[in-house]
């Protein structure tokens, strides 16, 4: 039987299908600056991170500074295929739900990407009812993923100490932030490439979100938590 007082969920990759659209736009931008890269390439350097957090190498690569105009360009060509293309993760809305009344309500979204995305994206998911005002963005503190700063916030706005919260992660980046918190951490990996998550004291790693909806309603899996 699983039992947490409180459930603190990533967005990108967790919730929502955002990765390859964010990632799509993100490399075709910096193709334009001069930085050709393939999407394995875009992929293994930006997801679970910020893109301000590989400042020093976009500007190293590109040969131009990371400026706020570029920024501010790059959220409004991201949010608008966003609003044409997100997806939620399959099982996602029920694992929310199942997470919320498993806790009484006690749930948070800790993301390492900008607030105004995340309210964006769990709003056009359906989850906004669940998640309420507890939504908590990596930008706005001293320090993002993989530090633990963000799931700190969370778990202490709904008021439960680390150590008895559970966080739902998909990166590596992710991973090492919730466990540095003191939370158990359970990783998602969707491909099955559970291997991202070796060495880094996930509890357990599961494939489909009906497992997370099982596990958390106490009933037999349909997808094996592993």
């Amino acid at each position: 039987m699983v039992q947490f007082e409180a459930v603190l969920f990533d967005c990108d990759g967790v919730l929502v299908d955002s990765e390859p659209i964010t990632n799509g736009v993100l490399r075709q931008m910096l193709g334009e600056a001069g930085w050709a890269l393939s999407q394995a390439e875009c992929e293994r350097i930006f997801i679970g991170k910020a893109v301000r957090d590989e400042r020093a190498r976009i500007e190293q690569e590109t040969g131009q500074p990371l400026t706020e105009a570029w920024m501010l360009a790059f959220y409004v060509r991201r949010d608008e295929r966003l609003r044409a293309e997100l997806k939620n993760v399959a099982g996602a809305l029920e694992a929310v739900i199942a997470a919320h009344g498993h806790t009484a309500g006690r749930i948070a979204c800790a993301s390492g990407a900008d607030k105004a995305k995340v309210v964006m994206q769990i709003q056009m998911a359906g989850m906004a009812p669940y998640f309420e005002d507890r939504i908590f963005s990596g930008h706005d503190l001293q320090r993002s993923k993989p530090a633990p700063d963000v799931y700190l916030v969370a778990a202490a706005h709904v008021g439960v100490p680390p150590a008895r919260c559970l966080v739902i992660e998909d990166t590596a980046t992710g991973a090492q932030a919730g466990l540095a918190a003191g939370a158990t951490v359970w990783g998602y990996c969707p491909q099955g490439h559970g291997h991202a998550f070796q060495g880094l004291g996930v509890a357990r790693v599961f494939e489909h979100m009906d497992a997370l909806t099982a596990a958390l309603n106490h009933k037999t899996s349909h997808g094996n938590l592993i």
